[in-house]
């Protein structure tokens, strides 16, 4: 990787204002929507589009590099070393499709499994947050501040309503805790709600793509982001995502623990 972090932030900045370009103009058009696996998960012509269109860039831009991405046009990847771009085009297309709102465009890239650069734009805003470890984040052109450590009784948890309605993750009783919980259908938005200070942190399964942009982002910020046990995020799987300040994190865990039947101090699953 010859380019600094700067350099591909500023192209990638270039990219992001000619996909909403286009994913706006699209819009003016008939959608071409199609399930996936099921009537909410959903494809449609612009997410193949804006995917095409950022593989084509980057394929331009750092030809060796390797990309994992939603709609089947990057690579089968299956090691971390080297470059490696996460793009989701159309991040909470159901969004897209019914509202027309609330719904990002993401990219990140990593290098030897470490984040160097990520992006996510709420395209409806026509707001990015932006940055890397190297870089700091930044929200369109002015630096974000670093998120206060709240405990989970001082803010609002964002989390998965499908995954919270069936009773999964301890989202029931980590709701509860909270100060209030929120939904919003995608990942993207739900990560700039965290990385703004809005929210103390987001809850939810996740692929890759959803959580690699938001991962590098909050890793940038000191944040806190493990699956739900705990442990690093593997960048190759789908992963259940916790994302949260520090303070609120060390009680998701405790939670997490407790809901699970795990007793103090041990690790062991009953």
């Amino acid at each position: 990787m010859s380019l600094t972090p700067k350099q591909i932030d500023e192209q990638v900045l270039d990219w992001l204002a000619e996909a909403r370009t286009r994913i706006v103009a699209d819009m003016q058009m008939p959608l071409q929507v199609n399930e996936k696996t099921n009537a909410r998960d959903l494809v449609t012509n612009v997410d193949r589009e804006i995917e095409q269109y950022y593989v084509q860039q980057i394929h331009t831009l750092m030809p060796e590099a390797q990309i994992i991405s939603e709609e089947g046009y990057g690579d089968h990847v299956s090691s971390m070393m080297g470059d490696v771009w996460y793009i989701d085009p159309i991040d909470g297309t159901l969004n897209f499709v019914e509202q027309r709102a609330e719904f990002a465009t993401m990219l990140a890239l990593y290098h030897d499994g470490e984040p160097v650069c990520a992006w996510i734009m709420d395209v409806m805003q026509n707001d990015i947050i932006h940055g890397g470890p190297a870089l700091g984040v930044f929200k369109n052109n002015a630096s974000l501040p670093v998120p206060m450590n709240k405990v989970l009784a001082d803010g609002l948890m964002v989390v998965s309503g499908a995954r919270l309605i069936a009773n999964q993750m301890g989202l029931p009783q980590v709701s509860q805790q909270a100060l209030g919980f929120r939904v919003y259908g995608s990942a993207g938005i739900s990560f700039m709600h965290v990385l703004e200070g809005r929210a103390i942190g987001y809850m939810s399964k996740m692929k890759p793509w959803d959580f690699a942009p938001g991962a590098a982002l909050a890793k940038s910020f000191g944040l806190m982001i493990s699956d739900i046990d705990g442990e690093p995020l593997n960048m190759l799987l789908s992963n259940s995502v916790v994302v949260s300040t520090p303070n609120a994190h060390e009680q998701i865990m405790r939670i997490e623990k407790q809901t699970n039947g795990v007793e103090a101090g041990t690790d062991i699953r009953l």
